[in-house]
């Protein structure tokens, strides 16, 4: 047990931390970072954690879900650091990021395939000023002599002989893709780790609601009908978070559902309810199968190649 807990709550962060002998183990919840989504709730094995709804005030646009992480139910193992999409969630020991569920091989890394050719940028290119949503995306042009010239935009300089250098903060990207179609073709490849389905009811929708569209951190994700009287959804730039299901008013109106998710390797129960969790019986299901067909097909191919040998 530990010596001694501890939690805090500023406008910026939440911080919770056990503290023993020769350990100290720290949850460090960025607000800033955190759009009120499902995930970490879902993921938690302890049910730690809290998506409460903010009250709507007339005439203002609605908030994001504020998350709570209760300090007596959490025992630091880091589920919710691994599976948060936006990296909202840090879990260190003695300040270094350890995660225990992962050290221990009991549940995986999430897998953020992010595949980066800035030699794909034409001089010219004029693209759009915020290439990500989030803004993860630092683009750095090199002059031919060599000089950077930092850009927060997607557009390039028409003179011959300048090259673009691209950073992405992978860590706490959420894989939506939206930096595909902003940037020039073939420069950006995303793979979303999270694939899922979502559909906006018209006729449930209470006209003239935007909650969903109002605490959404994915430009383009959703978007007004062209008479601006209904929510749509574009599930190209859906990362399936849940952010808009934490608020919508109705919860028949917004269908929200998540069937895979892009990881590392791994045999473990604890992963198993985790994706249970946040996916469903039946798409857990499917990736049992799968895990069971592929160990099938390795044990077929070790004894051929026994017998061959």
């Amino acid at each position: 047990m530990p010596l001694k807990t501890v939690k805090k709550d500023t406008a910026e962060a939440q911080t919770l931390e056990w503290i023993l002998q020769v350990q100290d183990y720290k949850l460090t919840l960025d607000k800033n970072r955190c759009v009120g989504c499902q995930i970490c709730s879902l993921a938690c094995p302890k049910e730690a954690i809290k998506v409460q709804k903010q009250p709507k005030i007339q005439g203002q646009k609605a908030k994001k879900a504020k998350i709570d992480v209760e300090l007596a139910k959490c025992n630091f193992c880091g589920i919710c650091d691994v599976t948060c999409p936006y990296g909202a969630i840090r879990v260190t020991m003695n300040d270094e990021h350890l995660l225990s569920v992962v050290e221990k091989k009991s549940f995986p890394q999430l897998v953020r395939d992010i595949k980066v050719n800035p030699e794909n940028f034409a001089p010219g290119f004029v693209g759009t000023s915020r290439p990500c949503p989030i803004d993860l995306i630092k683009l750095t042009f090199i002059a031919p002599e060599g000089k950077p010239i930092e850009k927060t935009g997607a557009s390039v300089p028409a003179e011959v002989g300048f090259r673009a250098k691209i950073d992405v903060d992978k860590e706490h990207c959420p894989c939506c893709r939206v930096c595909e179609f902003t940037m020039p073709p073939g420069v950006m490849h995303v793979r979303k780790f999270i694939s899922g389905r979502i559909s906006i009811h018209p006729e449930r929708c209470p006209e003239g609601c935007t909650d969903c569209l109002d605490v959404c951190p994915i430009t383009g994700a959703l978007c007004l009908s062209d008479d601006r009287r209904k929510v749509n959804a574009n599930e190209t730039f859906c990362v399936y978070c849940g952010a808009c299901k934490a608020v919508c008013p109705v919860d028949e109106a917004l269908d929200l559902s998540r069937t895979a998710v892009n990881h590392t390797p791994v045999h473990s129960g604890t992963w198993n309810k985790a994706l249970e969790r946040l996916t469903s019986p039946t798409e857990l299901t499917k990736e049992l199968k799968t895990k069971s067909s592929f160990r099938a097909r390795e044990s077929v191919k070790r004894r051929v190649g026994r017998a061959v040998e």
